[in-house]
């Protein structure tokens, strides 16, 4: 999922795609690159940034969504306003991705289910004027796979069917890097929950404080493309169903890698496996040189 902030105030790249025709060649080039789908926002949701009004919203948004579904690109929006989602379905988009998980807007839950689309509910404990609202926990992955639980409960109560159901543990929101890290150290407790994972670490805090080590300053957030992609790359290992990031070449390779090593260790126990049971691994699907089954 490549990322198009139209936004001049998003933390890693503000302003950059603010132009309309930017923003869809952005969205393009993220394709290019390897990106399967391009999630479009329209307001910035770094900690203390000040919500923009829903005129706005919409005509930094449905533009875009426009222009890149006009080019067969798959659309995500990146919104907690029920309008703005309803607007970019009707204009394309084909799926919502609401980091409140449908608390920001009580209209929203009810426009996705009406319109059939997919649904990202991310973790969210509150805006983050003000800074990191609400991030004490006890026990981090405990408490947020309760909460996303529990919130899509209220998401299929409010008729979203299950299949539609994309879960996100909202890494960098009411959380420090503890939090991020311990959440991605076990990905296997979210996909307990049963449904597709989203991961989105692209660039964020905790990813500058790894690379800064003790008492150093965090590298700017266009210098932590390298950490994102190892971050997908073990997202994709533990079976992510995507991640979202800001550049998209390093990590569509990162999960190439992974996910040829993955292969490559599946072949090898079925290999295992055959040699135990007398079977042959052909029997078995393994490919062979020319990659079919």
């Amino acid at each position: 999922m490549g990322v198009v902030n139209v936004t001049p105030d998003s933390f890693s790249d503000g302003g950059r795609w603010f132009d309309t025709t930017v923003a869809v060649k952005h969205g393009l080039d993220l394709v290019a690159e390897g990106a399967d789908l391009v999630d479009v926002g329209g307001e910035s949701t770094r900690p203390g940034a000040t919500r923009v009004d829903e005129a706005e919203e919409l005509r930094r948004v449905i533009p875009v969504v426009r222009g890149l579904a006009s080019e067969g690109v798959v659309v995500s929006v990146d919104t907690m306003r029920a309008s703005v989602a309803e607007q970019a379905l009707a204009s394309g988009a084909a799926l919502v991705n609401d980091v409140s998980g449908g608390l920001a807007d009580p209209a929203m839950i009810p426009v996705v289910a009406a319109a059939d689309a997919p649904f990202v509910v991310m973790h969210w404990r509150g805006f983050l004027q003000g800074g990191n609202v609400k991030g004490v926990y006890e026990d981090v992955v405990g408490e947020v796979v309760d909460e996303l639980h529990a919130r899509v409960e209220a998401v299929l109560a409010g008729g979203i069917a299950p299949e539609r159901i994309v879960v996100d543990p909202g890494l960098g929101f009411s959380k420090e890097a503890e939090h991020d890290l311990a959440l991605l150290a076990h990905l296997d407790r979210l996909h307990a929950l049963g449904h597709p994972l989203l991961v989105a670490a692209s660039r964020k805090r905790f990813l500058g404080r790894v690379l800064a080590g003790p008492g150093g300053a965090p590298p700017p957030a266009r210098e932590r493309d390298a950490a994102t992609a190892a971050v997908s790359a073990l997202a994709a290992h533990a079976g992510a169903w995507a991640v979202r990031v800001h550049e998209v070449r390093a990590t569509a390779d990162a999960v190439r890698v992974a996910r040829a090593v993955e292969e490559a260790r599946e072949e090898g126990a079925r290999a295992v496996r055959a040699r135990t049971t007398g079977t042959t691994p052909d029997a078995e699907g393994v490919r062979g040189a020319d990659g079919d089954r």
